[in-house]
């Protein structure tokens, strides 16, 4: 139809414009899943732990080497994929009492700004959105210098009640039996595009 607007050449037009500083194109790394993970603790019954991941997720970096403030980074993870080496747990995560995956599939973080010390990756701030309620997060990062691989490690902790994970259950010994606070650490590397 004559005068109708294609919004996905818009879309990738801006991605490009995203990417594009200084007259330089910033270096465009993406995330490694074979080579990464992305775990997370909580405390269960009070006085034990479960651990879990999600096996699937995407990702991508960009660093601007001139201004590391420039740089950002993204990642969509799939809530399906998520694993506690429990099947009738992790159906109930799944379920409405949780993550309710029908209605919400995905997680998502968004940058909104990253530390440096000497170009050197310290901090990255930006938005978490699960269950479509969206938080500021904090991740601490070790990281080295880029290269065409570059591996990094960031951690942070969150309350789930705050994404509107409250489902839980009272014990018969006393106390609930989720925890509200939950440890994540993410093990991730990223590969330089050409």
């Amino acid at each position: 139809m004559r005068g109708a607007v294609n919004f996905d050449h818009i879309d990738s037009m801006s991605a490009m414009i995203d990417v594009f500083i200084g007259g330089e194109f910033m270096p465009l790394y993406k995330l490694d899943p074979e080579h990464s993970s992305i775990k997370f603790m909580i405390k269960h019954m009070v006085f034990s732990k479960v651990h879990g991941s999600f096996k699937k997720f995407s990702g991508e970096f960009n660093f601007d080497e001139a201004n590391p403030k420039n740089s950002w980074a993204s990642s969509t993870m799939e809530v399906a994929s998520i694993s506690t080496q429990d099947t009738s747990r992790d159906d109930h995560l799944k379920g409405d009492d949780f993550f309710d995956i029908k209605n919400f599939p995905q997680m998502s973080f968004k940058s909104t700004s990253m530390i440096f010390a000497s170009k050197k990756l310290i901090r990255v701030i930006g938005d978490l959105t699960i269950k479509g309620v969206s938080r500021q997060v904090e991740l601490i990062v070790d990281a080295p210098t880029f290269d065409k691989k570059t591996g990094l490690t960031a951690k942070t902790n969150l309350k789930r009640k705050e994404f509107g994970l409250t489902w839980n259950a009272a014990i018969e010994a006393g106390g609930l039996l989720v925890g509200d606070d939950v440890s994540i650490t993410l093990d991730l590397q990223f590969v330089k595009q050409s």
